[in-house]
């Protein structure tokens, strides 16, 4: 069973990723569980963890794997939770050549109640 989120089960009409030339872009990915569409948790930790194993599985879906994430943009509701996301965020990229770049920024609110984090990416298959 596939652990992405499925179109069906966007929260919104768009894709989880589109192809343009060799670059892929990831739709940002919330901490939910893919089997419920509910919060892993509601600490910042278990929503980044659940957020990066969604980001995997959509990277598998396209045929490509962690070392390919060019650029990722992480969305916080709180920069207090920076330190937290980073951590957690940087086991995923431990046998990557380099990090990608990254942005991160505070936002107002996302997409589902109780939401901390959303991170999204582009990656290369080139």
């Amino acid at each position: 069973m596939s652990a992405t989120i499925t179109p069906a089960q966007n929260i919104g009409p768009y894709s989880s990723f589109r192809w343009a030339g060799d670059l892929c872009f990831l739709s940002g990915r919330l901490g939910l569980r893919p089997e419920t569409g509910e919060l892993a948790g509601a600490d910042t930790a278990t929503q980044t963890a659940q957020a990066m194993r969604n980001l995997h599985a959509g990277l598998l879906a396209a045929g490509l794997d962690w070392p390919q994430v060019v650029k990722t943009t992480v969305f916080l509701i709180d920069m207090s939770d920076f330190a937290v996301v980073n951590q957690v965020y940087a086991e995923y990229f431990q046998d990557s050549p380099e990090y990608p770049a990254r942005s991160c920024v505070q936002v107002a609110g996302l997409p589902k109640p109780g939401a901390r984090v959303e991170i999204e990416a582009v990656a290369c298959r080139a």
